[in-house]
C-alpha cells in the first residue's frame, strides 16, 4: 500500500514537470515490468510478452547506468524510491 500511494504522488509529480526526464523514464519503465510481471504469472507461454519484458529491462538498465555515471547521489534515491537493485555493474 506505501508503494502504491508513493508511485501515485510521484506520478502527480512528474506529470507536471519534464516528462522526459531519466527518473520518470525509469518510473514509468518500472510501472510496464510489474504489470508485465504479473500478466506472465498467468500466462507464462506469451512469449512476445516476455520478449517486450526483456526489452524493457534493458532499457532501464541503460537510463539506470547513464543516471549512476553522471549522478549518483540521484541514482541512489531513486532506487530506493523504486525497490529496485542496485546495478551489478558497478
Amino acid at each position: 500500500m506505501v508503494k502504491n500511494s508513493f508511485i501515485s504522488i510521484i506520478f502527480q509529480e512528474k506529470k507536471e514537470e519534464n516528462c522526459g526526464s531519466v527518473e520518470f523514464q525509469v518510473f514509468s519503465f518500472t510501472n510496464k515490468i510489474r504489470r508485465l510481471t504479473s500478466h506472465l504469472e498467468l500466462h507464462r507461454q506469451d512469449y512476445l510478452s516476455q520478449r517486450g519484458l526483456r526489452k524493457i529491462l534493458e532499457k532501464r538498465q541503460r537510463l539506470l547506468s547513464y543516471l549512476s555515471k553522471k549522478n549518483r547521489v540521484r541514482y541512489k534515491e531513486l532506487i530506493s524510491q523504486l525497490n529496485i537493485r542496485e546495478s551489478k555493474n558497478r
